[in-house]
């Protein structure tokens, strides 16, 4: 084969991808033959309109688990021999085995360790061949041999790769990758194609080098795979993922550094040092020039003194910690996130073949001014602008939809009109958008219909809404069949949805602004909460279906409908809430404390007093009027709150809720009550806690409840507060310092507190006053 030039290659080397370009314009091939599937040869003159880092992306239409990525950077050599092949008008196929194989393949189980010398060389060539040459880092020898030298040689490495090679039987889909490659290098040379160049892993050249093996023996070993339907296309990558270590070899620890020595070609280590002062200098720190030069001459030292042609990652890493960074590893962390992965995202063309639903996305963030980036980035909405609101709409209609590009944070200031947002946008949310395209051609038809299918328990494809939508595509030879976000589907009807599930998911429709999702949705959740007989299923639902409530006001959405469902699951809250909350233990009684208290924080939500939204169709009060739901809570609480069966901790707790509402003025009584020697010290302890978890202040300021306290542990005996001692450590322990400190100087001046009421009386100051006020009574009567 005279005419056929195999290039073996490290996949996303620089030096590689020098290489191979400059060996293609010298060999000027009739045809170039690429690692890669062959479904993409069609995808292959969309190359030069894109920007890496880009990946092939093949997937099952309606399948959520069959997926695999084929990663390229603007330093592969693939990449690069794909430029030159569309620039120079040359055919690019790809030669590696279909998609339609690969896919349909299971799943093989991650690569165990080496058992033998063999084994470990067939997983690690280059460390086999570093290992042969002394070094005990496989990166620092390809960066010394290969990398960092003008030219790539090939016949070299395909020398090297054969002897480690002797005696190795390829097997399983080794061997039917290596089979395929030789049948499409078999067909370019049938179609008379006279100069041919192969572009692939440096591994696979012994295969396809020399006399080819029988034709049968290749279709034997093909004879028989399975097939699925795959279909293909481009989406951008991140460097991030390229760090990421896969079968197909694409797992590099350093991408921005390998960007670097490929596009820096002259003077990379001054560049790459200039680069990382601008990082620093980026973040405050003062950084000069002359930092700059002394880190250069460093980086170049220690190269000599440890014989490298050229300063690597690991002097320049060195250089910049000792004279940039000044030590400080935070610092270097910084400059290895930025500069050496990098925050790189590629892009494709509007020319890319794409589902409906993907191209939506791109019109929306396009229309509301939100560009994909893979560096986190904070963004705060006033849902009071229209912008800030379609932003927030397109980002919860995302992640009803499974893409977390955004994940909602703690808003800054006050104010429900207020969201703050994290965005990072990751390559795998392509594949989502596909899985989900099937629900509709845009993002709100999509969230629509996949929100209507959650109420029902109709099973919806790929991941679930709320979980993180990161499936572990593999690349190239060893795509995992677990590529796409993983979830189980509901089914069985809206029976196989939880309470909490459907209240969750009218608060997504309301956030999402998706009106045409919500009758349906409601509907589902009037009925569940209907024939749910748990209260602290319906308590747990109830504060979420509150917040949905108020969406009405802050966003401009109706949440008509909902305040009939509130009403109903306060009344039977109401109605279950006396037989709930007795013959608890403690972890009971805790639990149910915080559903207590989140149910009462929801009532101060709804609008209060006769007339409202919330008071139609209510029963008349005594007094004229209709009771609010807020009223109605509070009275359940007031009857519950003097029976003689209560936790300590629920007891405590009611009063404490009770008094800050106003509706007992008998707190002393009752503390009194439950601090009597009737009472057992722990059950007091409990109640305590249970009074005071609302915080410390009303010991400071309230000196009979204050006394009650002090009284009842002076009078402990040392066994009883011993006892005891655990339930008052976390009671006190969860106040506020402040809230300590006022109790502990409260305490402190509690045996001076009468004196304190009565100061020595200063005569020569008062005198001055009484005269003064003399004065002032006499002209008033003169």
């Amino acid at each position: 084969m005279s005419g056929v030039s195999v290039l073996g290659v490290r996949h996303h080397g620089p030096g590689s991808a020098r290489a191979v370009r400059a060996e293609l314009e010298r060999l000027r091939p009739d045809v170039i033959l690429v690692e890669g599937p062959p479904e993409a040869d069609s995808l292959v003159r969309l190359a030069p309109d894109l920007e890496p880092p880009v990946a092939l992306l093949a997937h099952v239409p309606g399948s959520a688990s069959s997926a695999a990525f084929w990663p390229f950077a603007r330093f592969s050599p693939e990449w690069q021999a794909i430029l030159y092949g569309v620039g120079a008008g040359v055919p690019v196929r790809f030669c590696d085995l279909p998609a339609a194989h690969t896919l349909a393949e299971p799943s093989e189980p991650a690569e165990p360790a080496p058992e033998s010398a063999e084994e470990s060389t067939r997983l690690d060539p280059i460390g086999a061949l570093a290992h042969a040459a002394g070094y005990d880092d496989p990166e620092r020898w390809w960066e010394d041999v290969v990398e960092h030298r003008g030219d790539t040689p090939f016949e070299v490495i395909a020398e090297a790769v054969a002897a480690v090679r002797e005696g190795y039987v390829p097997a399983g889909r080794e061997a039917r990758r290596e089979a395929y490659m030789r049948k499409t290098l078999r067909a370019a040379i049938k179609e008379g194609h006279g100069r041919i160049a192969v572009i692939c892993g440096a591994w696979h050249v012994p295969a396809l080098s020399g006399p080819l093996p029988p034709v049968k023996d290749d279709n034997a070993v093909l004879r028989g795979m399975p097939r699925v339907k795959a279909e293909l296309t481009w989406v951008p990558w991140t460097y991030g993922r390229l760090a990421w270590w896969s079968g197909y070899g694409a797992g590099i620890t350093s991408p921005g550094w390998y960007d670097h020595l490929f596009t820096a070609p002259d003077r990379p280590i001054e560049r790459w040092l200039t680069g990382a002062a601008g990082v620093l200098r980026d973040e405050g720190l003062a950084v000069s020039p002359a930092h700059v030069i002394e880190a250069s001459r460093l980086a170049h030292g220690l190269a000599a003194l440890r014989g490298r042609p050229l300063a690597g990652l690991g002097e320049v890493t060195e250089a910049a910690r000792a004279v940039l960074c000044e030590g400080d590893d935070l610092a270097v962390e910084l400059i290895h996130r930025r500069l050496v992965v990098g925050d790189r995202l590629g892009l494709v063309t509007d020319g890319t073949p794409m589902v409906p639903l993907q191209r939506d996305l791109r019109d929306q963030q396009r229309k509301v001014r939100l560009k994909p980036e893979a560096l986190d980035r904070e963004l705060d909405l006033d849902l009071r602008k229209p912008l800030d609101l379609a932003r927030s709409h397109l980002l919860h209609r995302l992640r009803l939809l499974g893409v977390g590009w955004g994940e909602p944070g703690e808003a800054r200031g006050k104010g429900t009109f207020r969201e703050t947002w994290r965005l990072r946008w990751e390559p795998e949310f392509d594949l989502a958008l596909i899985e989900r395209a099937a629900l509709g051609t845009t993002v709100a038809t999509a969230a629509t219909r996949h929100a209507r299918d959650r109420a029902t328990g109709t099973p919806v494809p790929g991941p679930m809404p709320e979980g993180s939508p990161g499936p572990s595509g593999t690349a190239g030879g060893s795509p995992g069949s677990g590529g796409g976000p993983g979830g189980a589907s509901q089914g069985g009807g809206s029976g196989g949805v939880s309470l909490a599930e459907l209240t969750g998911l009218v608060e997504q429709c309301l956030l999402a602004d998706l009106p045409e999702a919500l009758p349906d949705v409601l509907a589902a959740l009037s009925a569940k909460a209907a024939l749910d007989t748990d209260v602290t299923r319906l308590m747990a639902a109830l504060p979420a279906m509150v917040r949905a409530h108020r969406y009405g006001d802050v966003r401009g959405t109706s949440a008509e409908g909902l305040t009939v469902i509130v009403r109903s699951m306060l009344d039977r809250i109401c109605v279950g809430l006396p037989v709930a909350v007795t013959r608890l233990d403690d972890e009971a009684a805790a639990g149910l404390l915080g559903h207590v208290d989140a149910v009462h924080t929801a009532m101060g939500l709804l609008d209060e007093g006769p007339g409202g939204p919330d008071h139609a169709g209510e029963p008349e009060q005594p007094g004229g009027g209709a009771a609010s739901p807020r009223e109605r809570w509070l009275a359940t609480l007031l009857g519950l709150c003097g029976r003689q069966d209560l936790h300590g901790l629920v007891e405590g707790r009611l009063t404490r809720i009770l008094l800050d509402a106003g509706e007992i003025d008998d707190a002393g009584d009752r503390m009194a009550r439950a601090a009597s020697r009737g009472e057992s010290p722990a059950r007091t302890a409990a109640w305590v806690e249970g009074f005071l978890s609302g915080g410390g202040l009303l010991l400071v300021h309230d000196p009979r409840l204050f006394g009650l306290v002090d009284e009842w542990l002076t009078g402990l005996g040392a066994e009883q507060f011993v006892e005891v001692l655990p339930l008052l450590r976390r009671t006190f322990g969860s106040f506020a310092v402040p809230e300590r400190r006022a109790v502990g100087e409260r305490v402190r001046q509690g045996g001076r507190a009468a004196e304190a009421a009565e100061p020595e009386l200063d005569e020569r100051r008062a005198g001055a006053a009484a005269r003064t006020v003399l004065e002032i009574l006499g002209s008033a009567h003169g």
